[in-house]
């Protein structure tokens, strides 16, 4: 039997979105911090919070995003937030002060957070329900990328140019990824009238978070907040037991990895089930944790970016497949919302919760209680998901409910 087509135009076209969506987040993100320090002698707290503030916009966006993303429509939302994500951008250029920086920071994480749950909703829709694993894992790839791509961009720049060309070539990066939007088509959903009566109704916990994506979303809080003691303390904690080079190259560890895992981890979801790999991904995950604490040499810390690769980045791209999986066609809006604010939300309070466990017991002891936290959680995914994971020959019968349609 011939396999469902995933490598379509608009899916190719919808990664390059993301990819310079994501290039522009981690851009920034690597460099905000110094800059607000050294333009504006804002302290390590204000320095902190104009980095930290995109991503608490960004989950903040999400919450609305979720809710009236298929009432507006997915094509009109995108454009009009990668239209804000451009002018946020140029509004760079011009800042004179802290206090305009935070708020161009939080205007360029409204518009991060809704552009990426429109798109990521819209290439949902795109990914054949047999292959949700692996077309999953292929789409992330292009934020993998930009992860490995945009920390040496903005720290290349910072080094040997001026701040307001980073500003410019991320401007660029947003024009490029409004020019991959119009090359793609995106599918919407027909809402029934009773369906949109629903979604206009009131406020409710049912307008803002997709009850049957929430259980896999809330594990992603822990992983959230693991993942956040990586990009936040692991610099620091590489100074201190003298492994700088290493820390160097810790995420192009991580990117390549994950590049050659994602294929295979993917259609292993699809093959054999939510199971298979999530386990592994979560012991992996642990390991990875603990080799960090423990890390006296190079080749010990670059194995847990490997690690880290297969298990963080294995249960988010698998953990994702699992929420749209088991949610209505015409709520995956909500769906994808409730993923990513459990997941930035986790990444956004890590550093935070973990600032004050460090002067106790030190970075060490900090990545030590991590990877216990993380093997626990093994039992936590059980409770939500595991014990009632169902295999993947059995068909969800949502594709085949006649209150919506797919139209382009």
């Amino acid at each position: 039997m011939t396999k469902p087509r995933l490598w379509t135009k608009d899916f190719i076209f919808l990664m390059g979105t993301n990819f310079f969506i994501s290039l522009t987040f981690y851009t920034l993100m690597t460099t905000m911090a110094a800059y607000a320090i050294q333009q504006f002698q804002a302290s390590e707290s204000s320095a902190g919070l104009a980095s930290s503030i995109f991503v608490l916009a960004a989950v903040f966006s999400r919450l609305f995003t979720g809710k009236y993303l298929e009432l507006i429509g997915r094509r009109k939302l995108l454009f009009i937030s990668l239209g804000l994500f451009l002018t946020a951008s140029l509004l760079y250029l011009p800042i004179n002060n802290l206090y305009l920086l935070l708020i161009v920071r939080f205007i360029h994480g409204i518009a991060f957070g809704s552009s990426s749950t429109a798109m990521m909703t819209s290439v949902m829709n795109l990914i054949p329900d047999s292959r949700r694993g692996e077309g999953t894992g292929y789409f992330s790839l292009s934020s993998t990328v930009a992860t490995a791509i945009g920390p040496f961009v903005g720290l290349f720049i910072a080094q040997h140019a001026d701040y307001s060309v980073i500003f410019f070539v991320c401007t660029a990066f947003a024009i490029l990824a409004i020019v991959m939007t119009l090359f793609a088509k995106i599918p919407e959903i027909e809402l029934s009238e009773e369906q949109r009566k629903k979604m206009r109704r009131g406020i409710h916990p049912r307008d803002f978070f997709e009850i049957k994506a929430l259980p896999i979303s809330i594990l992603m809080i822990l992983m959230g907040i693991a993942y956040a003691s990586i990009v936040s303390f692991m610099n620091t904690y590489a100074a201190e037991i003298h492994l700088t080079e290493a820390a160097s190259y810790y995420f192009i560890v991580y990117s390549i990895v994950l590049f050659a895992s994602r294929p295979l981890t993917g259609k292993l979801l699809d093959l054999k089930g939510d199971n298979v790999v999530i386990y592994p991904a979560l012991v992996m995950f642990a390991a990875s944790l603990l080799l960090l604490s423990m890390s006296s040499n190079a080749f010990i810390f670059l194995l847990s970016g490997a690690l880290a690769a297969l298990g963080f980045g294995t249960i988010m791209s698998a953990s994702q497949a699992i929420a749209i999986k088991l949610t209505p066609k015409h709520r995956y809006g909500l769906a994808t919302s409730t993923f990513f604010i459990c997941l930035d939300g986790g990444v956004g309070i890590g550093p935070f919760l973990l600032g004050f466990l460090v002067p106790k017991i030190g970075y060490d002891g900090m990545y030590l209680t991590l990877a216990v936290i993380v093997g626990l959680s093994i039992f936590l995914y059980y409770v939500l998901h595991g014990r009632t994971a169902s295999a993947p020959q059995i068909a969800l019968q949502k594709d085949q409910q006649p209150a919506w349609q797919t139209k382009y």
